[in-house]
């Protein structure tokens, strides 16, 4: 265990009372809500400062770490290249640059040819954090729209650069968010901003070579609940928005050969019915929900696209969730998953489908990039906990399948040295929940050895039982890493979310202690040496399961973790508050308030002696709020009886991300595992 540094911050208290459905509920840490004020800010340098403090002891294994990291790693490295248009596109990266360079070239294999699109270390110059967004070429080839954010915040501004001659356009965007598309005749381009919420409500579209200025909203959602996103169909004959609710779509369409006509939409929304879009010929497929809770695959013809002239191509099945389809000319690819592990089966044009084979018991299968309408093959990536990321082209014709990369793994590395698993454990209602685990091959499976579990638990997000080369390390030293996959997520299908949501929220922290509870009884690990690990929603996870289970943990690490939760629902003006109605309750609704109490970490919370713990934050987070850590740690150090470190890292320049840049982000990573190392009693 880390030794103990004197002196914790210690935040004012100042009266703040929440009254809501008869409960007078005292909050003295609601004052840290106010950004602008000096005493916050100094109270979160003083709280990095104590981190500082704290993990001072830890610099050496920190640069151990680093190292091993940067050892595995292929600095100099390349993809493979795509082919888009009459060009292959790849990315390029070089040992001591930060950030990759995007390239092109005329050949697939002619480096000769090759011309810089865009190098985000040039665009990344002089500032404390970078992120580049989007990246869309125009189907002529000639001109590159990319987004930049320089602050954390996720908001964008819009540059394009003419690719012939190299030189910037004078047409500048600012404040937008995801999602782009191009006109057919690469004369339109397509974007989207938020309301002051940081919801994505509006599709604009900007002329090239205009004023942005003179750019026209085209589509709006004022409905608080809805998020607006943009997407262009591979054939490129449609921009497609899709207008969406946590339970509710709805779609509309550009026809980018029109690109100044009126977005047309395919169905208006209906309460539960959620469909998303994509066009293939004379036709939309349609994956929804409609009459199938695993959704199903539909179609219907481009000029009758309400529900009455929808048709099925892909059943409903009650044992396999529906997941979507990658489109093309000739075939489609559709995506689904089964018994906690993904699907990908190709269907063709003359009714045959056939089904991707993979060897293993656990793994990950993701499309990679696809972007030729045109294509007779299929790209996709494979990888499981002991596997690295592998790149695979499937001829679609013959199923002939050809490895293109597999992620190099520098050193003295061998797969075989691992094990990995799929375990299931029972919850408290009986629910059987999985998890992925890994392990040395020497770490002997007797109950004595530490253990690291992950989860998330919500959104129907997936978190892949896939490779990490940063965990190497960890499991090197002996450590059992696993993967919780509570119910809240999507690795289970829709009924997996549903029954960890809403009144149902509470079953994803007793899944993911049955999950702990499980590795202990397994004899995967030592009981008492048991770390949990999680960000965003996954530090909502970990910080109501340690809240919940008081003495289970030795040690806790939660990253931008959404903690607060009742205070934040009740509060709209922070961003993407109403649309997570769907997702958490509204506390406004007294049964909602009630049930959400129960979990909310810091509300239910107690006094005793607390694990170590590791909270991190950003100032400019839009999505968790940097207040929600900075009240918990404060809560729990009026609460704690305990010697052990908590301690509490808030990035002054970045957002929800964390630092930007890989070096930098490779050492946010060596920080976390060597305070996990100490408080797991692995070294001293």
């Amino acid at each position: 265990m880390l030794p103990a540094v004197p002196n914790a911050p210690i935040a004012a208290r100042r009266s703040h009372v929440r009254s809501i459905h008869g409960e007078q509920v005292e909050d003295p840490w609601f004052w840290l809500r106010e950004r602008d004020d000096a005493e916050v800010r100094a109270y979160v340098e003083a709280e990095n400062e104590y981190w500082n403090a704290t993990m001072a002891p830890t610099a050496g294994l920190q640069e151990e770490f680093f190292q091993e990291f940067k050892n595995r790693i292929q600095e100099t490295d390349m993809s493979v290249p795509v082919r888009k248009g009459s060009w292959w596109y790849l990315t390029r990266t070089f040992e001591g640059q930060n950030y990759p360079v995007h390239v092109r070239r005329t050949g697939r294999n002619d480096e000769s040819s090759e011309r810089v699109v865009v190098d985000e270390n040039v665009l990344s110059d002089g500032h404390e954090y970078f992120e580049l967004g989007m990246l869309d070429v125009s189907p002529s080839g000639d001109v590159v729209a990319y987004s930049t954010d320089t602050d954390g915040s996720e908001m964008y501004t819009i540059r394009f650069t003419d690719l012939p001659s190299g030189d910037q356009l004078p047409d500048v965007i600012d404040g937008a968010v995801y999602g782009s598309a191009w006109s057919l005749d690469s004369q339109v381009f397509f974007y989207c901003r938020p309301d002051d919420s940081w919801r994505q409500f509006q599709v604009w579209r900007h002329i090239l070579g205009t004023d942005s200025a003179e750019d026209e909203c085209i589509f709006e959602d004022l409905d608080e609940q809805y998020s607006v996103s943009l997407d262009l169909s591979r054939s490129g004959q449609f921009g497609v928005i899709h207008s969406a609710s946590r339970s509710t779509h709805e779609a509309w369409v550009i026809d980018m050969a029109e690109p100044l006509a009126v977005p047309r939409v395919i169905a208006r929304r209906s309460p539960g019915i959620e469909y998303s879009v994509d066009h293939q010929g004379d036709r939309f497929l349609i994956t929804t929900n409609f009459e199938a809770p695993n959704f199903r695959l539909m179609e219907c013809p481009i000029h009758e696209t309400t529900t009455e002239n929808w048709r099925e191509v892909v059943g409903h099945s009650e044992r396999v969730t529906f997941q979507g389809v990658d489109v093309f000319r000739d075939h489609f690819v559709a995506l689904t998953r089964a018994d906690g592990l993904p699907h990908l089966t190709a269907y063709f044009s003359n009714g045959a489908h056939r089904a991707f084979t993979f060897d293993d018991d656990v793994y990950d299968a993701s499309p990679a990039e696809n972007p030729e309408y045109d294509a007779n093959s299929y790209r996709f990536r494979y990888s499981s906990m002991v596997t690295p990321d592998t790149l695979f082209e499937e001829n679609l014709a013959d199923g002939n399948r050809e490895v293109l990369k597999r992620l190099p793994v520098l050193g003295h590395f061998d797969s075989a040295d691992y094990r990995c698993a799929r375990e299931w454990a029972v919850a408290p209602d009986g629910a059987h929940v999985p998890i992925g685990v890994m392990w040395h091959k020497h770490t002997p499976l007797d109950g004595t050895a530490p253990c690291v579990l992950y989860g998330y638990g919500s959104y129907e997000t997936v978190v892949p039982d896939q490779f990490s080369t940063f965990r190497l390390s960890l499991v090197d030293r002996g450590v059992v890493f696993a993967i919780g996959h509570p119910r809240g997520g999507g690795e289970m299908g829709r009924q997996w979310w549903d029954d960890g949501k809403l009144e149902n929220k509470i079953n994803t922290f007793t899944d993911f202690a049955a999950c702990a509870e499980f590795m202990a009884e397994a004899k995967y690990c030592d009981p008492s040496r048991i770390a949990i690990r999680g960000g965003s929603a996954g530090g909502l996870l970990v910080g109501a399961t340690m809240a919940l289970h008081p003495g289970m943990f030795r040690a806790v690490v939660g990253e931008v973790g959404f903690v607060d939760v009742i205070n934040t629902m009740l509060d709209s003006s922070i961003p993407l508050t109403a649309g997570e109605w769907e997702e958490w309750g509204n506390p406004a609704n007294e049964p909602d308030y009630h049930w959400m109490k129960k979990y909310s970490p810091y509300e239910s919370v107690e006094a005793g002696e607390f694990p170590s713990i590791y909270l991190t934050a950003g100032f400019n987070d839009p999505r968790v709020q940097y207040w929600e850590p900075l009240k918990f740690v404060a809560k729990i150090r009026s609460l704690n009886s305990g010697n052990r470190p908590i301690i509490l890292r808030t990035e002054m320049g970045a957002g929800h991300g964390g630092p930007s840049g890989r070096y930098e982000s490779w050492r946010d990573e060596a920080r976390v595992f060597s305070f996990l190392l100490h408080e797991l009693g692995i070294v001293e």
